[in-house]
């Protein structure tokens, strides 16, 4: 099939200031339907030639007009006031959603061109007409959608996961016991509950877009890095925290920090409040509160290097099984032939 893939984002390392952390996976799903025989065009402005100076027109194809296709795939966009709301030339606006609305007028709406709207984010309401089209399915990146949509986890390599030497990452030295990388979006609550206090006993580091802070002065905020540079924290780092927004911990949407960290070794501790936790951590990495997660760092330092410590890591490898590339793109196979969609982990 010939896919029109809608994404506002970039397939390499893009630039340091952007949230776009699709960066880590977005390409392995891309590559893993051209590999089933897909061609895919991209229906967006070319990012990473326009604004990282990255050129990737050999491997990659664009087309900002309205190509023919046999179906369109969105990463779902929403409203950002004063960003996509303005008119098109204003300040500091960017042209996502407008160009979203002109794909879904023209091939979901007047051509019932086949749909997947990926709403990564969890920002379609739960009574967007979009939602009873026929010719529209709905994934989510959640162990537990909401009613009528697939799960579509973040994928990750099958080779990157085959590859994985539990060993090899404890043995590595690591001057960190805490470290977060990510974006303030919605997650103060979590952050006030669990790294905060922890943050107050151990050096740690802070690595992205967080602009409210007065009400931790004692953590150390480095701003936000390059993508490449976010594998380097994680490998310094002993620990981090998984801290999701509460419409993410209700329905067991992990993000792709969760990949990244335990790829590089960087043990995940995990908030147990958080829908299916036991699918993503082992019950050792489970925490209830701040002072949990500082005595769990405290006892995973003191391990460093040893054996429980590759344990946890094998444990948590073990747990990224059902994010595999693979098993995401089965799923699509069944959406895109129209086929009830199997489900990518197991109940």
């Amino acid at each position: 099939m010939r896919i029109g893939y809608s994404f506002w984002g970039f397939l390499g390392p893009g630039i340091a200031d952007t949230p776009d952390g699709g960066r880590s996976h977005r390409r392995v799903l891309v590559d893993g339907l051209r590999s089933r025989g897909h061609e895919i065009v991209f229906l967006q402005p070319d990012r990473d030639f326009a604004e990282a100076g990255t050129d990737f027109s050999d491997r990659y194809a664009w087309d900002v007009g309205l190509p023919g296709i046999d179906a369109l795939f969105l990463e779902w966009r929403w409203r950002i006031p004063g960003r996509n709301t303005t008119w098109c030339g204003a300040a500091g606006h960017t042209c996502d959603l407008h160009r979203q609305q002109q794909l879904l007028d023209h091939y979901t709406g007047l051509r019932r061109t086949p749909t997947i709207l990926w709403d990564k984010d969890r920002k379609l309401p739960p009574g967007d007409p979009l939602r009873s089209l026929r010719n529209v399915v709905v994934c989510e990146a959640a162990l537990s959608p909401a009613p009528g949509a697939v799960s579509l986890l973040f994928p990750v390599a099958d080779d990157v996961l085959d590859g994985a030497d539990a060993e090899a990452l404890a043995a590595q030295d690591r001057d960190l016991p805490l470290a977060y990388v990510g974006n303030q979006y919605d997650r103060d609550d979590a952050f006030t509950a669990f790294f905060a206090p922890a943050a107050a006993a151990h050096r740690h580091l802070v690595a992205g877009k967080w602009t409210r802070t007065e009400a931790w002065p004692h953590v150390r905020f480095a701003g936000r890095v390059p993508f490449a540079e976010v594998a380097e924290i994680y490998r310094r780092a002993v620990a981090t925290v998984l801290l999701l927004p509460d419409r993410y911990a209700a329905a067991g949407q992990m993000t792709q920090r969760l990949v990244e960290a335990v790829l590089a070794g960087c043990l995940p501790l995990t908030p147990a409040n958080i829908r299916g936790a036991g699918r993503f951590t082992p019950r050792a990495l489970h925490v209830s509160d701040g002072a949990a997660v500082t005595a769990r760092i405290t006892r995973l330092s003191g391990i460093a290097g040893q054996r429980e410590h590759a344990d946890l890591i094998a444990s948590c490898l073990r747990s990224l099984e059902m994010f595999r590339v693979s098993r995401q793109l089965a799923v699509l196979d069944d959406v895109l032939a129209q086929r009830p969609p199997r489900q990518a982990v197991a109940p």
